[in-house]
């Protein structure tokens, strides 16, 4: 499959599932509404498909993790009505804390450059 198709049905599998999570279709009292899908990594031979999430508040993101691993066979089921591959990825989701370490190294950067000035 080429890099291009790859990265269309990454987005398409984005779309459907934060579609899952906003509407209400994944009835878990677990889940937030505040889940939000952040990055998609589909296997070179679209049989698997890591799903990043994120969640505000951040102490929601594990339970709203294992909630969607619970319901991983549901939305597989509804993601395969929406892509109409021959086949659909079995899916796994995971916590991206991607945004913690920016926000360390945004810190590690702003001390730098303080205490920079401060010799200066």
């Amino acid at each position: 499959m080429s890099e291009f198709s790859q990265d269309r049905l990454e987005r398409r599998i984005m779309e459907a599932v934060s579609n899952l999570i906003i509407t209400g279709a994944i009835k878990n009292p677990h889940l937030s509404p505040f889940t939000s899908v952040t990055k998609v990594q589909l296997a070179p031979d679209n049989t698997e498909a890591r799903i990043f999430v994120s969640s505000m508040p951040e102490e929601r993101i594990d339970p709203s993790v294992k909630a969607l691993n619970s319901a991983a066979g549901f939305i597989q089921h509804r993601l395969a009505q929406v892509l109409k591959t021959k086949n659909t990825p079995r899916l796994t989701f995971l916590r991206d804390d991607s945004y913690r370490e920016a926000e360390r190294i945004n810190r590690l950067i702003d001390e730098a450059i303080g205490t920079r000035d401060g010799e200066s």
